[in-house]
Parts: structure tokens; C-alpha cells; sequence
């Protein structure tokens, strides 16, 4: 379909809904508006940080902004610091399911992969992400950070994105800080509930792929049925290795694979998404005591099915293809979420519990054909694989604000909190057809059983990962605009990751026919025809001698901790018009990456890695009020960026979701930020701002990704220096709408426009007699791994948002366009060599959506209709490099168009 008819159907569709909607506000009555205001339509805090109680918080920062009925204490305004944002209401405007997907509308943000938030081009190790002031532990193996699409919008109240960095902030602070606000407790009671349903052109009611798995997985739960079976379990125990131990691999493999979790399932017709929430809040008084109490849970099912062109090429014009597939991909994605908050408020004293859960699963099923026409010719590959992903997250807060004195405060936190990340019994196969006439077996699909990793695999891996966090700040103000305060802050991350791959191998001789080679007494039977469940049957395997070897046992498990004790003085001083926000901070950090001994009669190959250091951050802010809602904010600083702890472990490990194998390398170091930002605001009314801003960034050694070898691994190095620079604009405006006529309908309703750009360059700084550490590499050359002048890894040059939409400032009713538009951007990293490849290159594009949010009454309780049509261009996902007309697609697919409706009610 082409654009213009996409949107001349997206226009129909739009005046065909909002007609309704036109008549009923024409002729219907008006109901007298409620005395509580926070009950009553979203609307009614639409894009007002300076009216409605938007509370953020803020370690070190006085506990919680809280900013209340005051048309000059615009947050974003009145802050010392760079800072944007996000309020309920605003997030409820751009209708997206999970906080990543509203952060993408933040001037300089950008969503990359699965939830990472980039800002300012700098990828999300530059990005530091807090839950109510405390820091998050993550359940990717490959991140520290937590991908923010785990978060659904419910759960979230506001969110604050800090650009320029303060001291009261964790010193890894390199594009900025993330900090999320959870729902706080109510001034009156409520109860609300909301379905949604939707689905996307690709994927609802088109064919798909599952499996069997367990009766739970509805539920985003595995009821047993994926856990070890007892052979491999009691071998997990043993300290055993196959092949080096007495070790009955047999019996191990007899268990592994059944017709739950080894036979692909296809649904002709995939079913629509659903999701359900509820949250509910009261506050009692008791006596002199107010206790505040929220509860919020969710549910949510969705289906995703990915067509995907997967190719690769080791030459470095591209001129070969050494693979050539397409993969077809479902994920059955459930989120099971919840929120249980206490406040206690007793005179000036407030003391806070959060506790927050989330456990998200994806269940995967794919199928892939191809080629490789390099090696094999035209030989045809089948691959098979099914997986079970669980993440979870639980966190527990407890945060006092104290009043001591009316000069002197007191602020104290504490936090615990887990993520687990598991996948039990990963299963891989491949099949291969020869196609050769001298092949009694040339047309059919056969299973090699060969013993090479990639033929056929079972994976058992497992994270677990404990971050406990405490600090206390204490603040004393000198006069109305001089304060000063001291903090201390301690946190202890650790974690535990293992990943045992095994691979099936028949212990019969090995016979090649058209230049695949098969194991003898499968080839000849026929049984390596049998799908994965029979082929391998108890019987089967028993009466073959089927084996398993455990592939790469130097380091299939590692520990991993961050310990940071920290401290920080900071000044507040106002003269006149001008506002210094100053301090220091002080880190002291030891990070550690230890290889388990997991075999007794095998050593790890891997050393451990220690890094120890401390650092002196120093920050500044000044602010300058001009005049007439103008100021001019300038800000310097020195940041700190670490690895994270797999890039530091010499472990390998597959990324299914971008379909890459990755290696750590254990000496790599920390990055050093200095940056520096000018940036020009004017508030000209009420909830309307334009401002302009330029910035810089000098890292050295900055950790970059590189690609190397046949099988396309990536690993990393700290390149010798990047720099980073640009500059970003926003604006915010509204206009009435009651000058286009004399009816209701016009009276109370008024124009939205919201747009930001933001440009943004970067580049490797890279010679000829630079050296880095890859360990275990045969060269130390800087050159050999990276590109003078490249740009970082995940950086677009352009981003634009654009909101254009109308609402009504008397009751709820939005009808919002959106427009996302980002440029190329590096993902990875071309194969190294002479010359190397070209990079990587993501297109995001241009993304269309609409939005429409409408309130009204039905049975004395109020309700609102949502309605979202999202990428209505159809763009689509494309990862790919190009050397003139030689194009290799690595990982594309179409995205297609998604609807989607909710209602929700509220009591």
C-alpha cells in the first residue's frame, strides 16, 4: 500500500471516529465537574508540571520535588540542573504500553533494541537508570543496565531525565540519568481497571510458530517441566565433565528432549494480544497519621512473529555471501506485574515503602531456511529452535524524609533488589539436504548428530543477580537561596551466571555425500530424518550410543560484584539572578569477575579480572536568569563509565534476539567522560517552552564493540578516545482553539504541538601507533580493531519527535499524531581486516502513529476509550552493511501496523 493511501485511510478512519465524539459534545449535557480533580480525566493534568503534584525523586536532591499548584515552579523550569519531564499525563499522551516506548518522545532519546534508552547517541552503558532515586540491577547477561520496555506506563508515574550530571548522582553518568517515579499514594481513594486488546498486520491472524512447553506458559510461568531431569541434574552436582570423567552422557541425553519442548508447532491463525490492569489507593487518617496505600497488577499476552532475511559475509567488498537464510520467529511475550506502596506522613516527616514486581517471558519458537553457498553450495539448511526466557524483577524501598529543623533535613534510602534471568533446556537443531542426484538421502532432510556446535544443541542457563543500596543526605540551608549538603552512598551488586551448552553427537562413523558429511549408522537407517522428539527417543538414543559434549567447559559459570562506597559535598548559591549548583563527589570502586571452578578435574582457562579505582568527579551548574521567563544554563563535569560484567568475562554466549554470538575480554578498563553543555530556555506561558542547547563529550577509552573470526564473534576493547558533539532544540506550544467558532465544541479546546531535534556526531579518534587489550589476540594494534573516524555504536546523527494533536482542557479527550523520525545508526561493528568491512547499519526511519483518548460517563462511573494505530507507514526493521550495490541483510524483517484498544474504569 502506498503512503499516500496509508494516510488517506488513516484520515477516514480518524474523522469516522471522532464524529461521535463532535456530536456527543454538541448536544449531550455536561456533567458539573467533580470536586476531586486527581480523580477526574487525565486531561485535566495534561502537560501541567506547574499545576498538577508531579513528585519526583531526587537523591541528594532534598528527597522529593514535589511541585504543587504554582505556575512558577516548573519543574523542568526551577531545577537546577538540565532536566526533562515526563508526568503521568504526558506519558498517558503518547499511549505507549511501557516506559521505553515514552522516553523515545524525550528530546535527545532514542530506543534501541529491546527497551535500552540512548541518550544523546551514547549507548546504554552511558546511561544510568533509578527507581525512585536507587539503582536497578539488570537481567540481561549482556547489560548492567535494565532494559526499560520492563516497566509497563501503570506502574510509572513520572520520569526524569537528568542530562547534565550533579553530584548526588552515581558518577556513571555519561549521557544521563533515567529516574522513574512509581504511583504514589492517592489524596482520595480510587479504583480503576482496564482491558486492552491488539494486534499488528504481521503478525495477528497470520500463520506462527509455538510449542507445547507447559500448561502455565499462558502464564509466563514454566509449571516443571523445563527444569534439569534428574541425569542432568545429578551431573550439574557431580563436578563431572563429559569426556574427561566416567560420565554416562547417554543417559543424560535420553532425558533431554520430548515432545513438549522439541517439536514446533504451527498456528495457522496467530490470536490477538491481551492485557488486563488494575490499581487501587486509599489513605486512612489515624489521628495525627495519614497512611497512604496503592496496589497496582497486571497481565498482558502478546504475540510477535518476525520474517527475518538473515545473511553474512566474510569478504570485505561483500561480494560473497558465506549464509543466506530466512527465519521465521514467534515470541509469545507475557508480563505479569505488580506495586504495593505504603506512605506514612505524620507533620513535616515522611517515610515511604515500594515494592515493586515484574516477570516477563518470552517463549520462542523459529524455523530457518537457507543456505551457505560459500562452503556448501546448494546444499539447504533447516533450522530449528525453541526457547523459554523468564526475567524477573523484584524491588523493595524504603526511603524517610525528615524535617529536623526548619534549616536542616534529612534524607535516608535503602533498597533490595533481585533480577533473575532463565532459560532452561534451550533446544537448537539443524537439518541439511544435500540436494545431489549421488545422494540416496539428497532430497530429504537429515540431522547430522555430527558432534559440531550448531547441528544440535541443548543450553541450560541461569542469572541471578542481588543489588543492595543505602544512602543518607543530609541538607542545611543558610539562607532562603545558599544550602549545602553532604551524602554517602553504598551500593553492592552481585551476581551469578552460568550457561551450560551441550552437544549431541552419535558415537557411529562418519560417511560425507555431497559434501556434507553425516554420521553412518543414522545416515544409512533413515532415523536422521526423524523429527528432534523421536530422533531423540529414549530408544533411539540407547540403542545408537547417542552421546553429549559439553561445548566450551573453561567458563560456563562466573560470579561477578560491584562494590561502590561513595561520599559528595555540593553548594547551592543564589545572587541575584544567577544559580550555582557545585560540588564533588568522591567513588571508591572494585569490580570483580571470577570464573567458577565448576569441574573438578578441569581447570577455567579464564583469569579473574579486579578492576580497583576511585575517582574525584567534580560538577558544576550554572543557571542565569535573563528576564522575562528567560535563563541561559551552563554545566561541566567529569563522568565515569565501567564494563559490565559479561564484556569482562571470556564466556561465550548467543543473543537470540539479534541472532550474534559474543566473547568478553577481561582486560578491558573504565571510560573517563569530561563534558560540557551551554543551553538557552524561554518559559513564554503557561506549559510552553522553546529552548536550544549545545554539548560535548571527550571519553577516553571509550568500550567499543568489534567483530572478528568465521563465525562473525563479537567481543570488545577500549578504543584510545571518542569525541561527541551537537546540539538540540524543543518546543512547546498550545493554541486555543475557541477562534475557529462560536459552539461548545471549540470552546474548550485547544492545539498541541511538541517537537524536538537533536543532532548529534561522534567519532573514534584512532592512529597508527595506538595500542588496546583483547585478550588472548595475536595483536595489540589499535588500528587492527578500529576506525579512525568511525562513529560510535548506537549514535544517529538525526532525531526528531513531533506531536501534533487537539484536547480538550474541560474534560478527557486527545487525539494525537506522532511523528518519530531517527537516521543510520552503527549497531556493530564489520568483520576486521584488510580492509575491514563496513559497519553495521540500523535505518530506523520515519515511524507514523495516532493516538485517540476519549473520557466519558456510563453508570455514574467514568471511563475512558483509547484507541492506537502505531508505524501506520509501515517501516520496517533493517540491519545491514553495504559496499556499493553489495548489500547483506543481517537482520531484517517488516514490523507491519499495529491497533490496539483499551477501556478503562474508575471508581
Amino acid at each position: 500500500m502506498s503512503t499516500t493511501a496509508r494516510l488517506a485511510g488513516v484520515l477516514f478512519f480518524t474523522t469516522a471516529l471522532t464524529t461521535p465524539s463532535l456530536a456527543f459534545a454538541q448536544d449531550a449535557p455536561q456533567p458539573a465537574p467533580e470536586p476531586d480533580v486527581a480523580a477526574t480525566d487525565a486531561q485535566d493534568q495534561a502537560d501541567q508540571a506547574d499545576q498538577e503534584d508531579v513528585e519526583v525523586s531526587i537523591p541528594g536532591g532534598g528527597g522529593q520535588i514535589v511541585v504543587t499548584g504554582r505556575k512558577d515552579r516548573n519543574i523542568a523550569r526551577s531545577s537546577d540542573q538540565v532536566v526533562s519531564v515526563l508526568s503521568t499525563a504526558e506519558i498517558a499522551r503518547t499511549g505507549e504500553g511501557n516506559i521505553a516506548g515514552a522516553l523515545g518522545r524525550v528530546t535527545g532519546l532514542s530506543v534501541v533494541g529491546n527497551g535500552y534508552v540512548y541518550v544523546r547517541g551514547l549507548g546504554d552503558r552511558y546511561s544510568l537508570a533509578l527507581l525512585n532515586g536507587s539503582s536497578l540491577p539488570s537481567p540481561e547477561p549482556l547489560k548492567r543496565v535494565v532494559p526499560l520496555d520492563l516497566f509497563p506506563t501503570g506502574v510509572i508515574a513520572s520520569s526524569l531525565v537528568q542530562k547534565s550530571y550533579s553530584v548526588n548522582y552515581p558518577g556513571e553518568f555519561g549521557g544521563g540519568v533515567i529516574n522513574l517515579t512509581t504511583t504514589s499514594t492517592p489524596n482520595d481513594p480510587f479504583f480503576k481497571v482496564t482491558f486492552g486488546i491488539s494486534g499488528d498486520t504481521e503478525t495477528t491472524g497470520n500463520l506462527g510458530y509455538t510449542y507445547y512447553g507447559s500448561d502455565t506458559d499462558w502464564l509466563g510461568y514454566d509449571n516443571g517441566n523445563r527444569d534439569a531431569p534428574p541425569a542432568l541434574k545429578a551431573y550439574f552436582a557431580s563436578g563431572q565433565l563429559i569426556g574427561t570423567d566416567p560420565v554416562d552422557s547417554t543417559a543424560i541425553a535420553r532425558e533431554l528432549v520430548t515432545s513438549r519442548n522439541g517439536v514446533v508447532q504451527r498456528m495457522s491463525k496467530t490470536q490477538p494480544n491481551y492485557s488486563v490492569s488494575a490499581t487501587a489507593g486509599k489513605t486512612f487518617t489515624l489521628g495525627s497519621v495519614d497512611l497512604g496505600v496503592i496496589a497496582a497488577a497486571g497481565y498482558s499476552n502478546k504475540w510477535l512473529t518476525r520474517d527475518i532475511t538473515q545473511q553474512s559475509s566474510q569478504s570485505s567488498d561483500l561480494s560473497s555471501i558465506e549464509t543466506d537464510f530466512r527465519q521465521v520467529s514467534t515470541d509469545q511475550r507475557v508480563t505479569v506485574n505488580g506495586l504495593l506502596g505504603f506512605g506514612l506522613e505524620f507533620g513535616d516527616q515522611k517515610i515511604r515503602w515500594t515494592n515493586v514486581y515484574i516477570h516477563d517471558t518470552i517463549k520462542k519458537a523459529s524455523l530457518a531456511l537457507g543456505q551457505r553457498p560459500a562452503q556448501n553450495g546448494t546444499t539447504d539448511f533447516l533450522q530449528q529452535r525453541t526457547a523459554f526466557y523468564e526475567r524477573q524483577l523484584f524491588d523493595t524501598q524504603l526511603v524517610g524524609e525528615f524535617k529536623l529543623t526548619d534549616a536542616l533535613s534529612l534524607d535516608v534510602r535503602g533498597s533490595y533488589a533481585n533480577t533473575k534471568r532463565k532459560a532452561p533446556g534451550e533446544l537448537y537443531f539443524e537439518y541439511v539436504r544435500s540436494n545431489s542426484p549421488a545422494d540416496p538421502f539428497g532430497d530429504i532432510f537429515v540431522n547430522r548428530l555430527n558432534g559440531n556446535s550448531g547441528t544440535a544443541n541443548y543450553t541450560f542457563s541461569d542469572l541471578n543477580e542481588d543489588l543492595y543500596t543505602g544512602g543518607a543526605d543530609l541538607t542545611y540551608r543558610l539562607t532562603p537561596t545558599i544550602s549545602v549538603t553532604a551524602g554517602g552512598a553504598y551500593s553492592d551488586t552481585q551476581r551469578y551466571n552460568s550457561r551450560r551448552d551441550f552437544i549431541f553427537r552419535n558415537s557411529g562413523s562418519t560417511v560425507c555425500s555431497g559434501g556434507v558429511c553425516v554420521t553412518d549408522p543414522v545416515f544409512l537407517s533413515g532415523i536422521a530424518t526423524l523429527r528432534p522428539d523421536i530422533l531423540l527417543s529414549p530408544g533411539v538414543v540407547d540403542a545408537l550410543g547417542i552421546e553429549l559434549n559439553e561445548n566450551d567447559p573453561g567458563s560456563p559459570a562466573f560470579d561477578a560484584e560491584l562494590e561502590i562506597k561513595a561520599g559528595y559535598l555540593k553548594t547551592n548559591l543564589g545572587f541575584g539572578p544567577v544559580q550555582i549548583d557545585a560540588g564533588v563527589r568522591y567513588e571508591d570502586a572494585t569490580q570483580t569477575t571470577t570464573p567458577i571452578q565448576v569441574f573438578t578435574s578441569f581447570p577455567t582457562v579464564t583469569p579473574p579480572t579486579v578492576l580497583s579505582n576511585s575517582y574525584w568527579l567534580p560538577a558544576a551548574t550554572i543557571t542565569i536568569d535573563v528576564s522575562d521567563g528567560m535563563q541561559l544554563r551552563l554545566n561541566a563535569s567529569k563522568t565515569i563509565a565501567r564494563p559490565q560484567f559479561r564484556e569482562l568475562i571470556n564466556q561465550p554466549y548467543y543473543d537470540p534476539d539479534n541472532n550474534r554470538p559474543y566473547r568478553g575480554n577481561p582486560l578491558l578498563q573504565d571510560s573517563q567522560l569530561y563534558n560540557a553543555e551551554a543551553r538557552f530556555e524561554w518559559y513564554f506561558d503557561r506549559d510552553q517552552r522553546v529552548s536550544a542547547a549545545v554539548f560535548y563529550k571527550k571519553i577516553d577509552n571509550p568500550i567499543e564493540a568489534f567483530v572478528a573470526g568465521t563465525d562473525l564473534l563479537t567481543s570488545y576493547a577500549n578504543a584510545p578516545e571518542a569525541q561527541l558533539y551537537g546540539a538540540e532544540f524543543e518546543l512547546q506550544k498550545y493554541i486555543p482553539l475557541n477562534g475557529l467558532g462560536e459552539s461548545d465544541f471549540w470552546q474548550a479546546r485547544r492545539f498541541v504541538f511538541i517537537g524536538n531535534y537533536t543532532y548529534t556526531n561522534s567519532k573514534l579518534k584512532v592512529s597508527s601507533t595506538d595500542t588496546v587489550t583483547v585478550f588472548g589476540a595475536a595483536s595489540n594494534t589499535a588500528t587492527d580493531y578500529f576506525r579512525d573516524g568511525a562513529k560510535m555504536t548506537g549514535q544517529s546523527d538525526h532525531i526528531v519527535n513531533i506531536q501534533l494533536g487537539m484536547e480538550n482542557t474541560d474534560r478527557l479527550s486527545q487525539q494525537t499524531i506522532l511523528v518519530t523520525y531517527a537516521s543510520d545508526r552503527v549497531v556493530s561493528r564489520g568483520l576486521n581486516g584488510t580492509p575491514p568491512q563496513p559497519d553495521v547499519i540500523e535505518k530506523p526511519g520515519l515511524s507514523l502513529d495516532f493516538v485517540w483518548r476519549e473520557g466519558f460517563t456510563l453508570l455514574g462511573a467514568e471511563m475512558e476509550a483509547k484507541f492506537e494505530a502505531r508505524n501506520i507507514l509501515g517501516r520496517n526493521h533493517q540491519e545491514f552493511q553495504q559496499v556499493g550495490d553489495n548489500r547483506i541483510d543481517l537482520n531484517t524483517y517488516d514490523l507491519g501496523t499495529t491497533f490496539a484498544f483499551s477501556l478503562s474504569t474508575k471508581f
